[in-house]
């Protein structure tokens, strides 16, 4: 149980009410910020403004997938607010408090570096990104489907990058029947391409390799997808790039050669945003008990 702990769940999508309510349960009290256009009431939660909550009292931080952008801004959803996390908001806070996020940037790792607290940043572990894996790869099919006029079944599908959603994206497109090619950069995922039965290559290769595929799937969260490398793919080509914004494509190059490209982040919380918060939800609930208990014993 999480009673008696305090904590703020500022701004995100669909995915963060499974996170309220997972937290409701377990009799922890909310402050919801960001979250006055939500017609729910959930018993425990109070919506409150930013600047109405006392962050005196707050043990725990809680931030969408996405955290904050570069000037702080948090997304919010369910609120026309503008929703900015300071470093004097995090100063405020208890010494214990910790800051829970998806992913983090330079500006939410410089304020929580600057006010001494800690930053969790969930998609770094690996059983978060496994299980996400699952609906963004049932998203990343269906955005495929919906945006080609040829069947996977036969069609040749290049995928960069065999992260733990790269792994899941490759064998799901061999599952149906798709010729699968898998770019990569480290020689044991080389091999572990191979060992899956697919076609491997060194990302150094990239435009060579990719002359002939019909769907190009995006993993890697760096500009992969240059220019160089779209004036290689053949005209009916689509781009699927689900790495995190501003992705790893050249959309302006895209556009002007006439390539539909498309910008796939935070799938699951779009096509499973019920299953992706029970993921969010479980691991959450983990790390605030044991950090509870953590607490007490040190006291």
């Amino acid at each position: 149980m999480l009673t008696g702990i305090q904590i703020a769940v500022i701004g995100g999508d669909a995915r963060q009410l499974e996170i309220i309510r997972k937290l409701t349960e377990l009799d922890a009290r909310l402050s919801l910020i960001g979250f006055e256009q939500l017609d729910h009431a959930f018993t425990g939660a109070v919506k409150e403004k930013l600047d109405e909550v006392d962050f005196t009292n707050i043990d725990a931080i809680i931030l969408p997938v996405a955290g904050t952008n570069l000037e702080g801004q948090v997304e919010t959803i369910f609120s026309n607010e503008k929703v900015v996390l300071t470093e004097e908001i995090l100063a405020k806070t208890p010494e214990h408090c910790t800051i829970y996020s998806g992913i983090s940037n330079a500006f939410l790792n410089e304020i929580v570096k600057q006010s001494g607290r800690k930053l969790v940043q969930l998609f770094s572990r690996d059983d978060v990104a496994i299980y996400n894996s699952i609906p963004t790869v049932e998203g990343t099919i269906m955005m495929a489907i919906q945006h080609t006029d040829f069947t996977i079944h036969g069609s040749k599908v290049t995928i960069l990058g065999l992260g733990r959603c790269g792994m899941s994206i490759a064998r799901a497109f061999h599952s149906l029947g798709a010729k699968v090619k898998v770019g990569a950069r480290k020689s044991e995922h080389l091999a572990r391409i191979t060992e899956m039965g697919l076609e491997p290559f060194s990302l150094s290769n990239i435009q060579k390799e990719v002359m002939a595929t019909d769907i190009l799937i995006n993993t890697v969260p760096q500009q992969i997808v240059s220019a160089g490398v779209i004036a290689k793919l053949p005209p009916h080509t689509l781009i699927i790039d689900i790495a995190s914004k501003p992705g790893g494509t050249d959309f302006r190059y895209a556009e002007k050669r006439g390539i539909k490209a498309l910008l796939a982040p935070s799938l699951p919380g779009i096509v499973a945003p019920k299953t992706a918060g029970q993921i969010l939800a479980d691991v959450l609930t983990q790390l605030l008990q044991e950090s509870t208990t953590n607490r007490k014993g040190n006291a």
